[in-house]
């Protein structure tokens, strides 16, 4: 049974963004890294210390970025939010139990009830860029997997729903599996992991799809990737920075 998304703002979800937090002493390797995984270019700089940069896709609208950080290691990820009304959504979030910061430059940083950041943004976004073919298939930076501790699955699946308006349904394949029903013109999908023991927040992983996933996992460690175990259906990998992601064999 799938969980009803509840009232909606009168502000729409329009895009997501996931944002690669790195700490300095690897952004170089890894911005290069996830250019060169999800087949794309790294803009100029931007931000007062230059911490911010785009990966620009070679078409469609981009949907990654990278956050140079000051954090120990290793890196992080936080999503962005995109929207017509980022007051609007923002007054939303908080409503259904979410903290809520409004900065001068128009944005608002948020923390979801299980502690995951999120920032929402004005919309930017509309064309979801195609898969990347490579010589031993083709593959797609294409989900944001939020790994949710058991005793904040509810509220947690409870919130996403009812923020974007978009329904949580369980996999029917993992019970410890559901997902966001993105619709199908924004980039980045969105799934919800219970995880089996207790964390403190709730955190977030990017995956991967890929039509051949061990030829996919031989390319992300060719390029500097570390193996950490594989799974019937997906194999974790860290990249430069320590990062965690998966390579998923589905159909990018």
């Amino acid at each position: 049974m799938s969980t009803s998304p509840g009232p909606k703002s009168s502000a729409d979800v329009g895009w997501l963004t996931a944002f690669l937090d790195t700490p300095q002493e690897h952004a170089e390797r890894a911005e290069a890294f996830w250019c060169a995984v999800s087949g794309s270019v790294l803009s100029a700089r931007r931000g007062a210390r230059e911490e911010f940069a785009t990966l620009l896709p070679g078409d469609g609208d981009a949907y990654l970025k990278a956050q140079v950080v000051v954090q120990t290691p290793p890196g992080g990820l936080h999503l962005d939010v995109h929207t017509d009304d980022v007051r609007g959504l923002a007054a939303h979030a908080e409503r259904l139990g979410a903290s809520a910061s409004y900065h001068e430059l128009g944005y608002v940083v948020c923390g979801s009830p299980g502690g995951l950041t999120f920032c929402i943004v004005e919309h930017a976004g509309g064309a979801v860029p195609s898969a990347q073919p490579w010589p031993t298939g083709s593959s797609r930076v294409d989900q944001l997997c939020l790994d949710v501790p058991p005793s904040r699955w509810d509220d947690e699946c409870a919130f996403w729903a009812a923020f974007t308006g978009w329904p949580v349904v369980p996999s029917t394949s993992y019970d410890e599996f559901a997902r966001l029903g993105v619709p199908s013109g924004v980039a980045l999908k969105v799934l919800l992991q219970r995880l089996g023991e207790e964390h403190p927040v709730v955190t977030g992983h990017l995956d991967v799809a890929a039509d051949d996933r061990d030829a996919e996992v031989a390319r992300h460690v060719g390029l500097g990737a570390r193996l950490v175990r594989r799974h019937d259906a997906w194999t974790v990998l860290a990249d430069p920075a320590g990062r965690a992601y998966c390579v998923t064999g589905r159909r990018p």
